[in-house]
């Protein structure tokens, strides 16, 4: 229709003496009570034709498209025959446009925040399940599975396990493992039947080359007794739950040999270990396929399920520690450069995760899109970051469709 208007509006240039009604409700009436004034009525005619096919084409061209997007299933559907998509989420999000596109294109969620230790349990006598239950009352509503993340780990830990409450002095090993078991059991037992799996030890391992477990409170307390007792006590609290150690920098080969290590020790002691998360924080300039193929294959042979936990793919050259910002952070324009260097480490991401599927099981994205990331404070506070396969407003980047050719 809007063809025919343009063309009214051209019938009122070559014929000056036709009024255009303030109303405007049918050009092509117009047009022909004046027919007898014209006298360029094949040069009008022929306007007219090709309005109506440019339109005609153009309709077709904008259907088309809507329909090609409407019959998209999401990655969820595209990848049906290979492994879960999954997607870290908060209580917020999930009351916002965000929750549609959650539902379109994932079926898998982790609580990015609400079930970890601080959030959960921020004093020994109180748990705050508002965040976790609303999670879990989604992930029901609408069939999605949900893996619960974190039981254990250094970051986002209230003082108070730590810390006598009479004396304020540090706790025995004792009493730190008592509190430990009833922190696991308590909410392990909440969400049975609910969370499929969890990562239950995250980040244990040390990131220096000659130390082999992180010198945290846990471990300077327990030593590295806490890690088969967290994966003990969560298997009894729910028997069916496939329990993950999760952490980073796992394509580092010294690091992925102490990860392969431990849990080679774990399972030969008879620990109920069922699974490994790689994280998969990486960046524009890593990992290389060798890398990754080397680390896939590493993973594989330990006969556990294992998950990508948490990935995301920053714009910028990789760094593994927080830093001040630098005068060239106020650049953050993603660039056409810095697409096309993101979709290839995807595109070789997910290559290998399909190459990989008898032994992945899910691919979770760290947050849903780049509306919120939280490498836009890491490694630098306030620098804005596009890691994931959708943009600010929701709408698919270049990248999506990209993977979903592979």
């Amino acid at each position: 229709m809007k063809g025919f208007m343009i063309a009214a509006f051209v019938f009122q240039s070559i014929v000056p003496c036709v009024a255009i009604p303030s109303s405007f409700s049918n050009p092509i009436a117009i047009g022909l009570l004046n027919i007898t004034k014209m006298k360029k009525l094949p040069l009008l005619l022929s306007l007219l034709l090709f309005i109506a096919v440019f339109e005609n084409c153009s309709d077709k061209k904008i259907s088309k498209t809507i329909t090609t997007d409407t019959n998209n299933g999401g990655l969820k559907d595209h990848f049906k025959d290979y492994f879960t998509i999954g997607v870290a989420v908060s209580p917020q999000a999930l009351k916002t446009d965000e929750a549609g596109l959650i539902l379109k294109e994932f079926n898998s969620m982790t609580p990015e925040n609400a079930m970890k230790m601080g959030p959960i349990h921020p004093r020994e006598n109180e748990y705050n399940w508002a965040g976790g239950d609303s999670i879990a009352a989604f992930a029901k509503r609408n069939n999605l599975k949900l893996r619960g993340h974190c039981l254990c780990w250094h970051n986002q830990t209230p003082r108070w396990l730590f810390a006598d409450s009479a004396t304020g002095k540090q706790v025995t090993k004792e009493v730190l493992l008592q509190r430990l078991k009833d922190h696991i059991t308590t909410v392990v037992s909440r969400y049975k039947g609910t969370i499929y799996a969890w990562d239950v030890v995250n980040e244990a391992i040390s990131d220096k080359k000659d130390e082999y477990m992180r010198p945290s409170l846990w471990y300077q307390i327990c030593g590295e007794e806490f890690i088969a007792k967290a994966f003990q006590w969560a298997h009894e609290a729910d028997p069916d739950a496939i329990l993950f150690y999760n952490d980073y920098n796992e394509i580092d080969p010294v690091k992925r040999e102490k990860i392969i290590r431990m849990i080679r020790d774990l399972k030969t002691r008879g620990i109920p270990i069922s699974g490994v998360g790689l994280q998969g924080h990486w960046a524009i300039n890593e990992p290389s396929k060798e890398q990754l193929e080397k680390t896939l294959e590493d993973f594989s042979s330990l006969g556990l399920n294992m998950q990508i936990t948490e990935l995301d793919i920053s714009v910028y050259p990789k760094e593994h520690n927080a830093r001040e910002r630098r005068a060239a952070d106020a650049d953050t324009v993603f660039t056409p450069e810095k697409e096309q260097k993101q979709m290839e480490v995807y595109k070789t991401c997910f290559g290998l995760f399909k190459k990989y599927r008898e032994n992945i099981s899910s691919v979770t994205f760290w947050n849903i899109s780049d509306r919120h990331s939280w490498l836009d404070n890491f490694p630098v506070r306030g620098r804005k970051d596009y890691p994931l396969l959708f943009d600010a407003q929701l709408n698919p980047k270049k990248v999506y469709w990209e993977i979903l050719k592979k």
